[in-house]
């Protein structure tokens, strides 16, 4: 058997999918990547990222990026390969993960940014950057003010608690003149539709969801990720995007002495807890075309062999 934060898998019952990529989305902590690993080692493929956080260096532990053991035993590629201060969107990592759905190994694209997953099976409109002027008005208003200014159809289609979604939709509004849900009703065709890769979608029960992440969270506290945070500390930004890493500014407030350590754990279990519920939430909406799969079955290899006899 294969033991990986806490998912066994059989791996003596084989994975029998198409030979086409494999999509995997879930909440964090649920298993994706063990799963990914999985399918990769026995049948081949290679592992993409399409977490919005893990792309970034810096934060190695607390974005729960594979290590150096992983690295090892399948190919993985989009992990840490964008600097930590700067800007990086959904359409930054369309354009990079392009080159991998043309490679004759197939793509395993494994992540929870549900707005990677939508993009790219179902499109992404052509929005202009935004203009570091109003990226900065932006960061000086609070999340009320910001939603104000949004149209109902547009924050109906956004995770309206989430502030770097909210203040994305402000700051187009604000540059183009033009709705963000204006400018999603005018996308390009997707890269990979649905129907052409097989979809799964992890569901985790919510009491055992919680206690994972907490027990993740205690290993990356022992994996030295408070160490991850003293060496970042020079350097923290909170406006970077990489500082929205779950735990990252609750580590850096402990070492600022504003917070103690239990009370900086605390604070990012219940972080990494509200998170998995948004998740939850946007996966149940929008991945209801996609296979989806107990996270706390044990033996997730022999689900997925329905997976396979579905798509038949």
């Amino acid at each position: 058997m294969k033991q990986h934060n806490d998912v066994t898998i059989k791996a003596d019952i084989p994975l029998i999918l198409p030979e086409r990529p494999v999509l995997i989305a879930g909440p964090t902590a649920s298993g994706k990547s063990a799963l990914a690993l999985h399918i990769a080692q026995t049948q081949g493929g290679l592992i993409v990222n399409a977490d919005a956080l893990q792309v970034f260096d810096g934060w190695r532990i607390l974005t729960a990026r594979p290590d150096d053991h992983d690295l090892a035993l399948a190919e993985h590629a989009l992990y840490g390969h964008v600097p930590f201060d700067a800007d990086y969107s959904v359409g930054h990592w369309l354009r990079d993960v392009a080159p991998f759905l043309d490679r004759p190994k197939r793509p395993i694209i494994v992540g929870g940014t549900g707005l990677n997953f939508h993009a790219l099976t179902q499109g992404l409109a052509e929005i202009p950057p935004t203009p570091p002027e109003i990226r900065e008005a932006g960061n000086a208003l609070p999340l009320p003010a910001l939603l104000a200014a949004l149209d109902a159809e547009t924050k109906g289609r956004i995770d309206t608690r989430n502030r770097m979604r909210v203040q994305r939709a402000w700051e187009v509004l604000q540059a183009t003149g033009q709705s963000l849900a204006d400018w999603q009703d005018n996308t390009t065709p997707p890269l990979l539709p649905v129907n052409a890769s097989t979809c799964i979608t992890l569901d985790a029960p919510k009491d055992w969801l919680n206690d994972r992440i907490a027990r993740r969270f205690d290993q990356m506290l022992d994996q030295g990720a408070l160490d991850e945070a003293r060496a970042m500390l020079p350097l923290w930004n909170p406006d970077h995007l990489s500082s929205k890493a779950i735990g990252a500014p609750e580590l850096i407030a402990h070492l600022q002495g504003t917070l103690s350590l239990p009370d900086a754990r605390e604070a990012a279990i219940i972080a990494s807890r509200q998170y998995a519920k948004r998740q939850r939430t946007w996966f149940r909406a929008r991945h209801k075309d996609w296979h989806h799969i107990a996270a706390d079955n044990p033996d997730l290899s022999a689900t997925l062999r329905f997976a396979h006899s579905a798509e038949d």
